[in-house]
C-alpha cells in the first residue's frame, strides 16, 4: 500500500516539465507579488512624498526582512519535511510539521510586534536612518510593525500550501493581499495625502486579507489530515523541521545584516562624497528592490520546483531530481542574465517609475547603482537554485554554508574594503564581486557532492547493460 501511495503521486509520475509549470509558475508569481508590496509603496511614496519617503522605505526593510526571515525558518522548513515525509508515505508525521508550524508563526508575529514597536527609534538609528529621514521612517515603520502576526502567516503558511499541491491556491492569497495594496496605495498616498503612512496602511489591508485566505485553506489539505493534536509542540518534529529551514533563515537574516551594514556605509561614505547621505539611501534602495523584483523569479522556479525534489529524492527517483535541478537552474540563469541587459541599457527609465526627481546626482547616483551594484546578478542563480536544492534533498549544512557565502562571508568583507579603498563606489563594486564568486562556490561544491547526494548512481551504470544501438 506505501508503494501504491508513492506511485499514484502526481510528484513522482507526472512529466517533469508538466509539473514544473504547474508548480514553479504560481510560485513565481507569489514570489513577484511579494516583492510587490514593497516596491508598490516605494513608486507611490516616491510619486507623493519623494526621495526622503523611499529611504525611510529603505531604513524599514531590514525589520521586514528580520520577520522575512523567521517565517521561511518555520515555512520552508516545514514544506521541505512535509515533502520529504509525504514521499516516505507518512502523511501523519507530514502533518505533525505542519501543526508545529501553525503554533510557532502565531508566536513569532506577536512576539515581534511587541518587541519593534518597544524599540523601533533605535531600530531605525540602526539601520542608517539620518535625521531628516528618521520622522518618514517612524511614521511608516510602526503601521507596517502593526501587521507583523499576519504578515508571518502570510510568509510561512505559503511554502505548505504549495508542498501541500496547490501552488495555485498559494498565489491566489498573494494576489488577493497585493492588489488591495495596488489599490489602495495610490488612493491613500496621492488622493488622501496620508504620505508614508497611507502606503504601510495599504500593505498591512493587503496582508490582513491574504492571511485570512490561507487561514482557511488550514482545513481543506489535500495530502494530510490537520487536527487539534497535531498542533501540540513536539520538539522532535520542531528541530527537524527548523534544520530543514535553517538555509531560508541564515539567507534572509544575512541579508539583515548586510542592509544594516550597507546603510551605514552609503550614509558614512556618501557624506563624503558629492551625493550626501540621503541620495545613496534612497537609489540603493531603488536599485535592490527591483533586483528582488527580477530575483522573485529565479527563487519561484526554485522554490516551486523543492517539493518535486523533496518527493522524489524520498522515494529514490533520482533521475527526475537531477532532470528538475538541472532545468530549475539554467532557466533561472537565463532569466538573470536577461535581467542584467536591462539594468545595462535602461537604468534611467526604471529610475523614472519611483518618481521623478530634478537633481542630477540623484539621477548619476541611481545608473549607478543599477550598472555597477547588479553588474553580477546572471550568478545569482547558481548561489540561489543549488541552496534550495541541498535543502530538499536533506542537506542542510551545505546549503546553510552557500547561503552564509553570498551574504556573509563574500558581500559584507567586499563592502567594507572597497569602500575603504574606493568611497561610495566600492559599495556599488561589492555587489557584482560577491555574486560571481558566491556563484563559482556554490558550483564547485554542487559538482563535489554530486555522487555523495545520489549513492545508488554507480551501481546502478555498472549494472546497466548497453542498448544495442549503442
Amino acid at each position: 500500500m506505501e508503494e501504491n501511495t508513492v506511485v499514484h503521486n502526481p510528484l513522482g509520475t507526472e512529466p517533469v516539465g508538466r509539473l514544473m509549470r504547474k508548480f514553479a509558475i504560481p510560485s513565481i508569481i507569489s514570489f513577484v507579488v511579494n516583492s510587490l508590496y514593497n516596491m508598490v509603496d516605494q513608486i507611490f511614496i516616491g510619486q507623493g512624498v519623494g526621495y526622503l519617503g523611499n529611504a525611510a522605505t529603505n531604513v524599514i526593510m531590514p525589520i521586514v526582512t528580520i520577520m522575512i526571515a523567521l517565517s521561511l525558518f518555520i515555512g520552508d522548513g516545514t514544506a521541505a519535511y512535509m515533502s520529504l515525509k509525504l514521499g516516505e508515505s507518512d502523511p501523519k508525521e507530514a502533518a505533525k510539521g505542519v501543526g508545529n508550524m501553525v503554533v510557532l508563526s502565531l508566536v513569532i508575529g506577536f512576539l515581534f510586534l511587541a518587541v519593534f514597536e518597544i524599540f523601533l527609534e533605535p531600530a531605525c538609528r540602526l539601520f542608517g536612518a539620518t535625521d531628516t529621514v528618521l520622522p518618514y521612517a517612524l511614521g511608516y515603520g510602526r503601521i507596517i510593525v502593526a501587521g507583523f502576526p499576519f504578515f508571518v502567516i502570510c510568509s510561512s503558511f505559503g511554502s505548505i500550501i504549495r508542498a501541500d499541491g496547490s501552488p495555485k491556491a498559494s498565489m491566489i492569497g498573494l494576489l488577493i493581499g497585493c492588489i488591495t495594496n495596488i489599490i489602495l496605495d495610490p488612493l491613500f498616498v496621492l488622493v488622501f495625502h496620508w504620505g508614508v503612512e497611507g502606503a504601510a496602511w495599504a500593505t498591512i489591508i493587503g496582508q490582513a486579507l491574504n492571511a485570512a485566505f490561507f487561514v482557511g485553506y488550514l482545513f481543506r489539505f489535500k495530502t494530510i489530515k490537520l487536527t487539534r493534536k497535531h498542533l501540540m509542540p513536539k520538539w522532535h518534529v520542531m528541530r527537524k523541521t527548523l534544520s530543514l529551514g535553517l538555509s531560508s533563515f541564515i539567507t534572509q537574516f544575512a541579508g539583515v545584516i548586510v542592509m544594516a551594514l550597507m546603510n551605514n556605509l552609503l550614509v558614512k561614505y556618501g557624506e563624503l562624497s558629492v551625493y550626501g547621505g540621503d541620495i545613496p539611501l534612497a537609489t540603493f534602495g531603488i536599485a535592490m528592490k527591483v533586483n528582488q523584483l527580477v530575483l522573485g523569479v529565479t527563487l519561484g522556479i526554485a522554490t516551486g520546483v523543492q517539493p518535486i525534489i523533496g518527493f522524489n529524492y524520498g522515494s529514490r527517483q533520482f533521475d527526475r531530481v537531477k532532470k528538475t535541478f538541472l532545468s530549475a537552474f539554467f532557466i533561472s540563469t537565463i532569466i538573470m542574465t536577461v535581467a542584467l541587459g536591462l539594468f545595462q541599457l535602461f537604468p534611467e527609465w526604471i529610475l523614472g517609475i519611483f518618481g521623478q526627481e530634478s537633481d542630477p546626482r540623484y539621477i548619476e547616483f541611481g545608473i549607478k547603482c543599477f550598472r555597477i551594484f547588479l553588474c553580477g546578478c546572471f550568478m545569482i542563480p547558481a548561489n540561489a537554485v543549488i541552496g534550495v536544492f541541498f535543502q530538499a534533498v536533506n542537506r542542510p549544512l551545505p546549503s546553510a554554508i552557500l547561503s552564509l557565502s553570498r551574504q556573509v562571508l563574500l558581500l559584507i568583507p567586499a563592502m567594507l574594503i572597497l569602500s575603504s579603498v574606493l568611497g561610495i563606489d566600492g559599495m556599488l563594486w561589492s555587489g557584482g564581486v560577491s555574486d560571481i564568486l558566491a556563484g563559482i562556490i556554490s558550483l564547485i561544491t554542487v559538482k563535489a557532492l554530486w555522487n555523495r547526494i545520489f549513492p545508488a548512481e554507480k551501481t546502478l551504470l555498472s549494472s546497466e547493460v548497453p542498448a544495442a544501438d549503442e
